[in-house]
């Protein structure tokens, strides 16, 4: 594939993704219907990637991105429905298409029916994770769609490994399905942390905000690329190296912090726009590729048809009767502990299963993305004796059918759902603003404290009022002028100015750790902390840039 096609198909697709922003369409959908389209343009060349470009290099940014922006506490605390879905449906679904499919299409072997199984079981959340943004899904529920995307990606993966070996006859490095996985699994997380507290303990020495920039940028492709080479899990090892560095990007300095977060949305936007883009284009020229190789399409229609009802209906059914299976648990845990525990503070015992709603709005965002399409690209083409794998011409066409019509049928009905049921949680609502309430007591705690002890080291009181109204006007997002201050003090007296501003990082930094221990303490949720802090880094970024105006004159 030329890189001018690929130039192309990028640039095509932020055009699209503008203006899909600003008709308040979904991006994902219109650049996969638009690249369906485009894909029959009479004389358009075909747009290729290898499998291995796909998985090495375009996924582990993706789920690396998501991953360090995602909370750990919130992964932990509802890692029962996590697991559910991104393990237990996976598995299923796996079996369920791969049985269809090798029922629909006899000539298919049992063991390549499967490979299609795995490569259409995993969800990508991205594309339902913007619609419930936008339209205000409860946070649990966003939770769940955010942690099952990062972990059903490894479990579809290795059960594809393992269906590859026993299509191909060649072997795993552990045969044993459950063993396989078990050590892919562990041996992923295992690199995925080590890499993540050795890269901390390198960026929390520097100050340079590019170059901590440029390790995170290094760590997605260099935790999958160690982890597959060990044949364990390189999606493990990038998500949990993505925790990792996450959880502990507090300790890095606020430009540091900054820089990284908006680098990673552009890297975010950039491929989501081309995956997009890539699966509307392929579908038409698999579908030639199939023809040529024999297969009637008709027979192939249907099996698609087919293999998409099943990932639908699993998906729903799994979903309604697991969530039952919950509740009915939740009673016995609730009941147990009911006058044994009371709730600490801001925290909840327990997590509170999902409203029958919210479930029903889960088993509708099944919408299939990149692990899909790569997975589908890297069916082998030989078995180990050297034979073409019979019916892989097959197992492409259905997979990206799959793919786009769940992209596009569960897509573009989702918005329309989630309005339908009402489905927002003014508890959830009141438990955000309390937990924001507590980060502003905090905060305000935390300047006090500062003050009163900047006050202790005689300090003029007049400094003192000028620090915090540096900090005042920093929160309303502008830099204090030096004709505001009084008498103009700052722009005369480089030492008193140098002192004020010192003061005010001071407060900030105060700040910062008084709400880190709280929400280490457990007394303030992590989300809530992320998005504050984020305010801090701002008000930080200002007094900084206010620092090197002074230091010009």
């Amino acid at each position: 594939m030329a890189a001018s096609h690929i130039l192309i198909v990028i640039i095509a697709a932020i055009a699209l993704t503008i203006f899909a922003e600003k008709r308040g369409i979904q991006a994902p959908l219109l650049l996969a219907a638009v690249g369906l389209a485009a894909s029959f343009i009479p004389g358009l060349p075909r747009v290729q990637l290898e499998p291995e470009v796909i998985l090495g290099l375009v996924l582990p940014p993706l789920l690396y991105s998501a991953a360090v922006d995602f909370s750990f506490f919130s992964f932990i605390k509802r890692i029962g429905s996590i697991l559910n879905l991104g393990v237990g449906l996976v598995v299923v679904t796996t079996i369920a298409a791969g049985l269809v499919l090798g029922w629909a299409l006899p000539a298919l072997s049992l063991p390549a029916a499967f490979i299609l199984g795995a490569v259409v079981a995993p969800p990508d959340a991205v594309s339902a994770v913007s619609i419930g943004r936008k339209l205000g899904l409860p946070n649990r529920l966003m939770t769940i769609l955010k942690g099952e995307s990062l972990i059903n990606d490894a479990a579809a993966l290795t059960l594809f490994s393992v269906a590859v070996a026993a299509a191909t006859g060649r072997h795993n490095v552990i045969d044993n399905v459950t063993l396989y996985f078990l050590y892919a699994a562990g041996v992923g997380t295992a690199i995925g942390i080590a890499l993540g507290l050795t890269v901390h303990a390198i960026r929390r020495r520097l100050a340079n905000p590019t170059l901590i920039t440029a390790l995170a940028i290094v760590v997605p492709f260099t935790a999958y690329a160690l982890a597959e080479e060990l044949h364990a899990s390189g999606v493990m090892a990038v998500v949990f190296a993505g925790f990792s560095l996450g959880h502990n990007a507090t300790d890095l300095t606020f430009a540091g912090r900054i820089q990284e977060r908006e680098v990673w949305r552009v890297v975010d936007q950039l491929l989501e726009a081309f995956v997009f883009a890539y699966m509307g284009l392929q579908l038409p020229f698999v579908i030639e590729d199939a023809r040529a190789s024999g297969f009637d399409l008709t027979k192939l229609a249907i099996a698609a048809g087919l293999v998409l009802a099943a990932v639908m209906a699993v998906r729903i059914v799994w979903v309604m009767l697991t969530a039952v299976l919950a509740r009915r648990r939740y009673r016995r845990r609730s009941a147990r502990r009911a006058g044994a525990e009371k709730a600490r503070g801001m925290r909840r015992s327990l997590a509170e299963p999902l409203s029958w709603r919210e479930n029903l709005v889960l088993s509708w965002t099944g919408m299939r993305g990149v692990v899909t399409l790569a997975a589908a690209a890297g069916t082998p083409l030989l078995t180990a004796a050297g034979q073409p794998l019979a019916g892989r011409e097959a197992i492409l066409p259905v997979a990206f059918t799959v793919a786009i019509a769940t992209l596009l049928l569960q897509g573009l009905t989702l918005p329309w759902l989630i309005r339908k049921l009402d489905i927002g949680d003014e508890r959830e609502a009141d438990y955000v603003r309390a937990q924001m309430a507590h980060a502003r007591k905090v905060i305000d705690a935390a300047t006090v404290e500062v003050l009163a002890d900047l006050r202790e080291q005689d300090n003029p009181e007049v400094d003192i009022r000028v620090a915090t109204q540096m900090l005042r006007r920093a929160r309303r997002a502008a830099e204090a002028h030096d004709d505001d201050l009084p008498d103009g003090s700052l722009a005369r007296m480089a030492e008193r100015r140098d002192k004020v501003l010192s003061m005010a990082r001071a407060v900030l930094a105060g700040q910062r750790q008084a709400l880190i221990a709280e929400r280490d303490a457990e007394r303030l949720d992590d989300e809530i902390l992320r998005e504050v802090l984020e305010d801090i880094d701002l008000e930080q970024a200002v007094i900084a840039r206010r620092s090197e105006r002074s230091a010009e004159r």
